[in-house]
């Protein structure tokens, strides 16, 4: 993928973040069903999504590249994030944290 793919595919990423980046949160420790990813995103994140919502995101994720379905040994469709999910989510992970940054010290000086 070109760069300047790499880049609109990181633009996009913000569209549609909450449900994303919690998916993309929940497989970076490693592939999950839908059923597990929504389990572990409500311990996570103390938040319940809707399947509409959980597969709404999924299918907007794997269309952009950011995960894949891997082989299923049973009737569930597993994900895992791809390299490309990875560096999104880096990318939005620090983008976040620069913000949380900034919002602090401002509190801090109000």
């Amino acid at each position: 993928m070109k760069k300047a793919d790499i880049d609109r595919e990181l633009d996009e990423f913000g569209r549609f973040s909450e449900p994303a980046l919690l998916i993309l949160i929940s497989l970076a420790d490693g592939p999950k069903h839908g059923y597990a990813m929504t389990e572990d995103i409500a311990r996570i994140a103390d938040l319940r999504m809707g399947p509409g919502t959980l597969y709404g995101a999924i299918a907007r994720l794997e269309s952009r590249g950011m995960i894949e379905a891997v082989a299923a040994e049973d009737r569930r469709n597993p994900y895992r994030i791809t390299a490309l999910g990875e560096k999104a989510l880096r990318a939005r992970l620090a983008s976040i944290q620069n913000v949380a940054r900034i919002g602090q010290r401002r509190l801090a000086n109000a």
